[in-house]
């Protein structure tokens, strides 16, 4: 199993550096609209909030998934230039549908040169 990397508060680090290292690998999810059982949930992830990526052929974000807890509910997969090998946010909208009566997501970014990246959980009620 591979390290798994965690976002902390970059307003407690206090080297620039260390923040856009943080920053720039760190999935963030927003859900878009209220959700409700059995119709369509856009949840939007992005791969840094304040700081960007490259896009180089040897150092870009490959992926990004997105789960219900353990449950893998989706993944989209980069190739390098996806972003015209400019640095950028990567960014993907899932739609999906709930089945139950709240979200546990969680999502993970992969960056070819420094690993794994999990998000902040974000709990979503649902409503019937």
């Amino acid at each position: 199993m591979p390290k798994i990397n965690r976002y902390v508060d970059i307003d407690t680090v206090e080297r620039e550096a260390k923040k856009d290292y943080i920053d720039r690998h760190s999935p963030f999810i927003h859900v878009q609209g209220e959700a409700k059982k059995g119709e369509k949930l856009a949840v939007t992830v992005k791969v840094g909030n304040e700081y960007s990526h490259p896009d180089d052929f040897d150092h870009y974000i490959a992926n990004i998934s997105l789960f219900d807890g353990e449950k893998l509910l989706a993944r989209a997969d980069f190739i390098p230039g996806t972003l015209g090998n400019q640095k950028s946010q990567v960014e993907v909208t899932f739609n999906i549908i709930p089945t139950s009566k709240k979200l546990n997501l969680v999502a993970y970014s992969y960056c070819t040169k420094h690993g794994v990246w999990e998000s902040d959980p974000v709990v979503c009620e649902v409503a019937e």
